[in-house]
């Protein structure tokens, strides 16, 4: 057990290693909190304790999120303006079997039961809701989407909030106008300072990216900032800019640029050897994924080079927009609408990238669903993960309240 132990934290240690030491500090707290947030802060950890079961191996291959779990669900607003749920963080993403995206969802969804306010036995039987609703889509065959008017329950109160968000509100929760000029709002919890050396850095960056772009001027900087937010991602380097967009003071935009690390399903992905399409660097992998995956792409979204260190581009997503799955007021068929929603999305975003680089068709995935036994194998498969999961968290709170993190 000491071993297990010891494995446990220095495994966390060594993939953090090099990060911001605040931010990767304040990580380490939130993990701390619960085995849900571990299960989001050590994505590495779960595929290193995949099982070796044929239904993790022997299954076709899909594009794959990497990080599934409930709150890597929420709207974006696409590059045709309009608004849209969906899987929204691909940082992870790779080629890998169609299970894999699943079982970490229905972990998530077991583990996090406390965080629903669900009894074990609730998170069980959404969990089954699901799983049923993936393997319908799959089976359907036909790759959809959920917007304002094709949705319902809490993505729809969502969908019908953000749609009566104005985009001076949302400035003005991020930023300080003084004048006929906004700058970004230092709160310490969202937003923290950039250094000069750092300011300067991505200015120069936009200048030369606003050099490429139809309307440069939308592009010029007014303000840089670091970025907190996420958990998995925590201490990479990560920033919004303030950019002049349509005109101040409300005409302006927000972007989020953030640093493009190798997939946590990488070692994983190599030990079973599952072959990846060659990208031009993580950036681009991550970017890839995305548009092969969603509806619509998330606007402004794009693979950067910061300094020769791929980044990604993107407009700037709010925490506030993820759907309010704790908040679901102890009513079991609204927790179920949406792990249905969560489970026919999987299905449709791995149809829609379906034959792309080495993933399978949508023949072959219908294939694989039609089935019904993998269903209870991968029910378990996720029930044991997330007693797994409970005791690295034990471990790792363990050795947090000790001071052994560094």
């Amino acid at each position: 057990m000491a071993s297990a132990s010891l494995d446990v934290v220095a495994e966390i240690v060594r993939q953090n290693a090099g990060r911001d030491p605040t931010l990767r500090a304040l990580k380490y707290s939130k993990m701390a909190q619960s085995p849900f947030v571990f299960l989001r802060g050590a994505c590495h950890l779960f595929y290193d304790a995949l099982p070796d079961l044929a239904l993790f191996r022997d299954v076709p291959l899909a594009w794959s999120c990497g990080d599934l779990h409930f709150e890597n669900f929420g709207s974006y607003k696409a590059d045709n303006r309009l608004v849209y749920f969906d899987i929204n963080d691909y940082d992870e993403a790779a080629l890998a079997p169609a299970t894999w995206d699943m079982l970490r969802l229905l972990t998530s969804l077991q583990c996090g039961a406390d965080a629903l306010k669900a009894t074990r036995a609730e998170a069980l039987a959404v969990s089954r809701s699901c799983l049923a609703a993936y393997r319908a889509a799959l089976i359907d065959g036909k790759p959809m989407w959920v917007e304002r008017e094709t949705s319902g329950g809490l993505v729809k109160a969502l969908l019908d909030a953000l749609q009566s968000r104005t985009r001076v509100s949302f400035l003005d929760k991020r930023t300080i106008l003084k004048g006929h000029q906004r700058r970004l709002k230092i709160d310490d919890s969202k937003l923290l300072p950039a250094s000069p050396e750092q300011t300067a850095r991505v200015t120069e960056f936009m200048d030369r990216f606003a050099a490429t772009q139809p309307v440069p001027e939308f592009f010029a900087v007014h303000d840089v900032a670091r970025r907190i937010a996420g958990t998995g991602s925590l201490g990479v380097e990560r920033y919004v800019i303030l950019v002049a967009g349509k005109g101040s003071p409300d005409g302006n935009y927000l972007l989020d640029l953030k640093e493009a690390k190798p997939s946590a399903l990488r070692p994983a992905l190599v030990r079973r050897g599952i072959a990846q399409p060659s990208w031009p660097d993580e950036a681009s992998r991550v970017v890839g994924v995305q548009r092969r995956m969603q509806a619509a792409t998330h606007a402004f979204l794009q693979p950067v080079q910061l300094a020769g260190v791929p980044f990604l581009l993107k407009g700037l997503q709010s925490a506030e927009d993820r759907v309010a799955i704790a908040d679901w007021g102890h009513k079991l068929d609204r927790l179920k609408e949406v792990a249905i929603t969560m489970g026919h999305l999987l299905a449709w975003d791995q149809l829609r990238a379906s034959g792309h680089s080495g993933a399978a068709t949508a023949d072959d995935l219908l294939a694989f669903a039609q089935p019904t036994d993998w269903q209870e194998e991968l029910l378990d498969a996720a029930s044991k993960m997330a007693a797994l999961t409970c005791r690295q968290w034990e471990v790792f709170a363990a050795a947090a309240r000790e001071g052994a993190l560094v």
